[in-house]
């Protein structure tokens, strides 16, 4: 301390030493800053979270449009809103998914009816994806940015009770949240849906063209929009909690 208060009494302005009265710098001969060097301040009104995040259930389920508690609940732009749109139809686990779901179709000359063999199949595959894209396009991107509703999940996490979370993934069928923050009738949601399947008459053949269909149809979509929002709330509980013991367990057996 002796020396370092002789030294700093030597040295002008105690220059070269970490004490409390730093030398000032002169504006007059500090360096200039660019402004267009600096970056860029995060929005506060919209998300600055990249929603094309590669977050997946299970490792392979693709979860791009969950919110998680402790992430910014800003809105989407809606160059944002379309390339999550996007994201989850090109996805490959979902594109397999729309395979299996034609190769079932396939089966029995099921809906939509186009026959049987390789080019049966082959529309088959392709309206399994148009009603994926078009149901995802319509509800995400135009009816969520024409209503200004946000259509991603909002997950409360392990903090808030299984009941209650349980009956919020439900409701979230028919409750969405608006650019502004606050609760709303899932509008753009529903029109998703209801839309997509309409148009979907466009390249169905005629003998799947039934209100009986077509109600069939819309029940399996509102149950996988709640199977959907129930893993997305939930899954990553599991995955917290066996996966280390899983970890431990081959690591035991690969020891052993």
């Amino acid at each position: 301390m002796i020396f370092s208060t002789a030294l700093a009494g030597w040295l002008p302005g105690g220059l070269g030493l970490c004490d409390e009265a730093a030398p000032e710098l002169d504006p007059l001969i500090a360096p200039a800053v660019n402004p267009a060097l600096m970056p860029p301040l995060p929005s506060k009104r919209f998300s600055s979270i990249n929603p094309l995040a590669d977050r997946r259930l299970l490792g392979v389920m693709p979860d791009f449009g969950t919110v998680q508690p402790t992430e910014s609940s800003a809105p989407l732009t809606l160059r944002q809103k379309w390339n999550l749109a996007l994201k989850g139809t090109i996805d490959p686990f979902n594109l397999v998914n729309s395979a299996m779901t034609a190769a079932f179709a396939q089966d029995g000359n099921q809906t939509p009816k186009y026959g049987e063999g390789r080019g049966a199949y082959a529309e088959r595959f392709g309206a399994a994806v148009a009603d994926g894209a078009t149901q995802s396009f319509l509800g995400g991107v135009v009816f969520a940015q024409l209503l200004h509703q946000d259509p991603r999940y909002f997950r409360l996490g392990p903090k808030v009770g299984i009941v209650h979370r349980a009956l919020y993934s439900v409701s979230r069928l028919v409750v969405a949240r608006t650019d502004a923050g606050k609760n709303t009738f899932n509008s753009c949601g529903m029109l998703g849906i209801v839309v997509g399947i309409g148009m979907s008459n466009l390249y169905y053949p005629s003998s799947s063209i039934r209100s009986r269909v077509m109600a069939e149809r819309l029940s399996t979509s509102f149950t996988g929009v709640v199977v959907g929002n129930a893993m997305a709330e939930f899954v990553p509980d599991l995955e917290k909690f066996f996966l280390p013991k899983l970890m431990f367990w081959r690591k035991t057996v690969t020891q052993n």
